[in-house]
């Protein structure tokens, strides 16, 4: 593997444990500690040091390392998950973030932030001096002394045939003993359990093994894949304990590891023989009364003189050579991998070779209706089906789901509440709604500053919530959806709602409106998002200073969405945000103006009518005796008239969220395959045009900008209402 792909994947990786590590931290702060998710954090500390510590990145190993201790202490409950700690886990789970960054810029030789690292590990620290502190009371308590570092020192407990002086006395066995018992998923995960044996051979020797067998399941319930081995193993090393353990850090998270030093008590034998079935505790005592390694009194401590030595064949010294093991991954069936991870740029190249594609296959299709050749278009026909199943499963890759957006807010929420003092329920649904990656990692901020004033200025403390008669914990919702072709994200709060008059006050004073034009609240409201705009009285850490509405607005604005706000005085605020599904590839629909093409998205598109007779100078008309504002694009982009054509003009009804409005045309041309490209600095800030396309001739399509000119013919209609009203409208037959 390059060392730049290796980089790659281990920042990756990390970056994916770290967001499912602060998940479980806050799942458990919500619902309570559960083994499951205490194990699933270790286990997410413990693989980000494995997979740092094989590319020597020291610094995260060594940092993780304090930090995987001391989960490690949660997981044999010396140690309460509460507040503090959690908030200190949340911490340092940041910080590692930091020395992944570093990682991925290549500076991981270099401290991103040693005043926070000596913090960190200075509290860390303390936090495991004081379990150790409750263990050593607890222990001298009982009258017993303290077994640091004893992996069974929990399970003395029972050994009604040993008294008491024996069982605490040094036994004669002087070997290493490990028992190992596998996880029976460490074959699907890759692992070779053999490999380990075979590497604890370099570091000693292996006096004697033994398989137990009381977890291996008969032939016909087998499962190929799992793991079923467990081991007995006397060891003879002059290494240390924390040597042995490394040889099994990548297994020892679901697995079975323990290992008792030389010369161990000998109620820790007795523990390893009553942890085992009857059988194998058979078989294991006839290997060691085999070896010599008890004499007689402890034997008799143990019991162990009534068990059947004929039980207990002889194994041989050396660990099993790996020539006859059966070859279980030879036999085993290939398992289909579900997922794949792809660099983002080769799926870019995809999506323009196809957006290419798309324009050869519309340049063939007219080369086709131009020959009036009925096999070749029926062939290019077939072609342009097989395209547009191509095209969509191309975007398909790039849709994800905006949970990787969403799923960073609990962590906000949790931290910005607790610093103002708010008790706030944050709800999220939907989070399963996919939208084009490129624009979910670039909604992140807007969402970011739409949530923080949220908090900031719209939910009001505990003690203001109970004054107005609602419950002191605030509820703030983040909402996405698919409505109208477009992704609809609402952020809602049941705070005290945006001050109408406050707000009208400070765009007049700021020389944003006169004061005396009739301006419709949403209007006002929508003074909000101007730069430098804030109706804060006094600045904050979070927000006060007029900076991040206008960020989000802008934002917003060059993924070709919108963003508005309705607001209720003392019931709340909904913030919503209104985005296509992707800005590569769409299906569109073409109509003519004049001698121009332009291209309408198709999910924004109701019907098309021929134009009704209307009042001349009103852009209102009637259909199916409802109102209808329209637009001439015509007279909007002042295009000339069209030479040749029907006399009669066309009207394309569409509908952007709930809003509807009609768009007067020269011609309907029907549905394409429109590939987006970019209008360019001269072009990118003209009202009415989203981006432009291809024709299949070589000519340039504009895309219009369906949200713009339906908010434009709303504004239409707010002044010519009196006028429809007045006279009248031809209703549509």
């Amino acid at each position: 593997m390059k060392k730049d792909s290796a980089r790659d994947a281990v920042v990756q990786e990390a970056r994916e444990l770290l967001v499912a590590m602060e998940a479980a931290l806050l799942q458990i702060e919500m619902e309570g500690p559960t083994r499951e998710c205490i194990n699933a954090i270790f286990r997410a500390a413990h693989t980000i040091k494995g997979s740092a510590g094989l590319f020597a990145f020291d610094s995260i190993v060594q940092f993780t390392h304090q930090v995987e201790h001391l989960l490690d202490l949660v997981r044999q409950d010396r140690l309460p998950l509460n507040g503090h700690l959690m908030s200190l886990l949340l911490q340092c789970g940041d910080y590692i973030g930091e020395l992944v960054d570093a990682i991925e810029r290549g500076q991981e030789a270099e401290e991103p932030n040693a005043e926070r690292r000596t913090a960190l590990l200075a509290e860390l620290a303390l936090v495991a001096l004081t379990a150790s502190t409750a263990d050593a009371a607890e222990a001298t308590g009982a009258g017993q002394p303290a077994a640091a570092g004893d992996a069974l020192a929990g399970q003395r407990e029972g050994l009604g045939a040993i008294d008491d002086l024996t069982a605490q006395a040094p036994a004669d066995y002087p070997y290493w003993h490990l028992s190992l018992q596998f996880n029976e998923n460490v074959l699907r995960d890759g692992l070779d359990p053999l490999s380990f044996l075979h590497y604890l051979r370099s570091l000693g020797r292996i006096v004697a093994i033994l398989p137990v067998e009381s977890g291996i399941p008969d032939a016909a319930s087998m499962d190929a894949e799992s793991c079923y081995l467990g081991v007995e193993i006397c060891f003879a090393s002059g290494s240390s304990r924390q040597t042995l353990e490394d040889v099994f850090e990548f297994v020892r998270d679901d697995s079975r590891i323990d290992i008792l030093s030389p010369h161990s008590v000998l109620a820790d034998y007795a523990t390893v023989l009553q942890r085992l079935a009857r059988e194998d505790a058979a078989r294991l005592a006839g290997l060691w009364r085999h070896h010599g390694l008890f004499n007689e009194t402890q034997w008799r401590c143990l019991g162990a003189a009534t068990v059947d030595e004929a039980a207990a064949p002889v194994v041989p010294v050396a660990a099993p050579d790996t020539r006859q093991r059966p070859r279980l991954l030879d036999e085993r069936r290939a398992q289909e991998q579900k997922f794949i991870k792809i660099e983002v740029s080769k799926l870019d190249q995809l999506i323009d070779l196809v957006g290419e594609l798309v324009i050869a296959g519309a340049s063939a299709r007219l080369i086709a209706r131009r020959r009036k050749d009925s096999q070749f278009e029926e062939a290019t026909q077939a072609i342009d089906g097989l395209m547009e199943q191509i095209r969509d499963a191309a975007l398909t890759l790039r849709m994800v789901q905006i949970n990787e957006v969403f799923q960073r807010f609990p962590r906000i929420v949790r931290d910005i509440a607790r610093d103002l003092d708010k008790d706030i329920d944050l709800i999220m649904t939907g989070a399963d709604t996919e939208l084009d990656k490129s624009m979910v990692e670039r909604l992140a901020d807007p969402l970011m500053h739409i949530v923080r004033n949220a908090i900031d200025h719209g939910i009001e403390p505990a003690n203001e919530r109970l004054a107005a008669g609602k419950p002191p914990r605030a509820t703030l919702r983040l909402n996405a959806t698919h409505e109208s072709g477009s992704v609809l994200i609402e952020v809602m709060d049941d705070g005290r709602g945006m001050d109408r008059d406050r707000i009208l006050e400070k765009a007049v004073a700021q020389g944003l409106t006169t004061g005396e034009e009739d301006l419709s609240d949403a209007d006002i409201y929508r003074f909000v998002f101007e730069p430098g705009f804030s109706t804060a009285r006094q600045l904050t850490e979070l927000s006060g200073r007029g900076v991040g509405m206008d960020v989000v607005k802008r934002n917003i604005e060059a993924l070709h969405g919108e963003v508005s706000i309705d607001t209720e005085g003392g019931r709340g605020t909904v913030v919503r945000i209104r985005l296509p599904l992707t800005l590569a590839i769409i299906s569109g629909f073409q109509v003519v103006v004049g001698n121009a093409v332009f291209v309408i998205p198709l999910d924004m598109v109701v019907e098309c009518i021929d134009m009704p007779p209307h009042q001349s100078g009103s852009h209102i008309v009637a259909v199916r005796d409802e109102p209808l504002p329209f637009v001439p694009l015509r007279e909007l982009f002042d295009l000339p008239q069209r030479q040749q054509g029907r006399a009669r003009k066309s009207l394309v009804i569409v509908q952007y969220g709930q809003l509807r409005a009609g768009l007067l045309v020269d011609g309907l041309l029907g549905e394409c395959q429109a590939v987006i490209k970019p209008l360019g600095r001269l072009f990118g800030k003209v009202k009415g045009l989203s981006g432009s396309t291809i024709l299949g001739d070589g000519r340039v399509a504009l895309i219009l900008d369906i949200p713009h000119l339906v908010h434009h013919t709303q504004q239409q209609e707010q002044g010519n209402t009196a006028v429809y009203a007045e006279r009248g409208v031809t209703s549509a037959q």
